[in-house]
């Protein structure tokens, strides 16, 4: 190239690389992130936002998973790119890896804002979300919530519907992996040092109590959650797995993240002849008032949580912002 063809160019800004350890101690507020992410479902349907469904690659022996999302968040004015590869995604063999990452833009200026590890965000984001799904389908006296699985979502999932529902006064985990047990018991008494959490060793019985119940397991789920034993006007969120098929075929009512993105990754889920049960309502038209996500006091509740990348490239932003305002408080400190 010559000068005469970039010399009005103005040079592309330094690229922020945020990778996970720098994430885990932003201390990013909860309430934010609700925040964000309940926006975020409320500019889906803006012209200008787009929330294509996912793009999946697996080989034939499942070993591995890989898929791709692009978005733009309307809100925000912000384009995001993320990439996923999980291998060994049933951890049968004990090699489990996972990779994940977003890339994002300013659509206003055209200038990179961070490439940024997913580690953080993924469960940060899907977690709001399965909040914002409490909170409306949860009957007005809902107390006891239940999250089943102690992963990297079980961890957070607790402290985040504690800070959209703070009416909650039961907290209750059933998990295999301790040391996952013990975060969440740790991440729920840093955020409110009142509340304590119950670990449960009978998933029936636990589930039986629970008016709100999160499915957060991964396929190596010992347990599965039965419909037989909820109780009437319960909400069942699932984000991975742990239910038997008829949580879902024998619920009053279905609310999803969006249906056709159900289609492509509740495959698992569907019946005898292959189908899946009609939605009610996705989250953006219950957030915006269009729908409601329940009808009566016992209706039991399914909700579908699948990754929406709006709120991938929403909370990427803002987090990248909240990182950017941290670095220039430590350089302040400095001098």
């Amino acid at each position: 190239m010559n000068a005469e063809n970039t010399g009005n160019k103005e040079p592309m800004q330094h690229l922020p690389i945020l990778n996970a350890d720098t994430l885990a101690q932003l201390n990013f507020p909860y309430s934010r992130v609700l925040e964000v992410v309940e926006q975020a479902f409320r500019a889906i349907d803006h012209p200008d936002s787009n929330n294509p469904l996912k793009v999946i690659m697996t080989p034939q022996d499942g070993h591995s998973i890989a898929y791709s999302m692009a978005g733009r968040d309307a809100g925000s004015q912000t384009v995001g790119f993320k990439v996923v590869y999980e291998f060994d995604p049933d951890r049968s063999r004990g090699s489990y890896q996972f990779y994940s990452f977003i890339f994002l833009c300013d659509d206003l200026t055209g200038q990179p804002l961070a490439l940024m590890d997913v580690k953080q965000l993924g469960p940060m984001r899907t977690s709001a979300t399965s909040a914002l799904f409490a909170k409306a389908a949860a009957t007005p006296d809902a107390k006891t919530a239940l999250v089943v699985g102690s992963g990297e979502q079980g961890q957070i999932a607790l402290p985040m519907l504690v800070t959209a529902m703070p009416q909650l006064s039961r907290l209750i985990v059933h998990g295999s992996y301790q040391a996952g047990v013990a975060a969440v018991q740790e991440n729920v008494t840093s955020r409110f040092p009142e509340r304590e959490v119950e670990v449960s060793s009978d998933l029936e019985a636990a589930v039986r109590d629970a008016d709100i119940i999160l499915a957060v397991t991964g396929l190596s789920a010992k347990e599965n959650i039965r419909h037989e034993w909820l109780k009437p006007g319960a909400v069942v969120i699932l984000v991975g797995y742990g239910i038997e098929k008829d949580v879902l075929h024998k619920a009053d009512r279905v609310i999803t993240t969006d249906e056709g993105q159900m289609k492509v990754t509740g495959d698992d889920l569907l019946d005898e002849q292959g189908q899946l049960p009609q939605v009610a309502a996705t989250l953006t038209e219950i957030i915006q008032q269009q729908k409601p996500a329940r009808s009566h006091k016992d209706e039991i509740i399914f909700a579908y949580n699948s990754g929406m990348i709006i709120t991938d490239v929403a909370l990427g932003r803002a987090v990248a912002e909240f990182a950017k305002g941290e670095d220039k408080m430590q350089a302040a400190k400095l001098w």
